[in-house]
């Protein structure tokens, strides 16, 4: 039971390796952490493409408040 929980583990650490070598290729910017969490809400059922969407907008949101801050210093 051990050798089969072992083998599912491994599995899924070689998947997210491949899916962090992909988004790496694919310049999205997403660490494993966030990466990770992408997978796990596309598991769940939410839209991949209403998923890009919103991290579209929060790089953008987190940019201008970076832009508006420098700015005022």
């Amino acid at each position: 039971m051990a050798s089969a929980a072992n083998a599912n583990l491994n599995a899924v650490r070689e998947t997210m390796d491949v899916l962090l070598e992909i988004s790496r290729l694919l310049n999205t910017g997403l660490d494993m952490e966030s990466l990770s969490i992408c997978v796990r809400l596309c598991e769940q059922g939410i839209n991949p493409e209403a998923l890009s969407a919103v991290i579209k907008e929060l790089r953008k949101a987190s940019e201008s408040l970076k832009a508006s801050e420098n700015s005022t210093n």
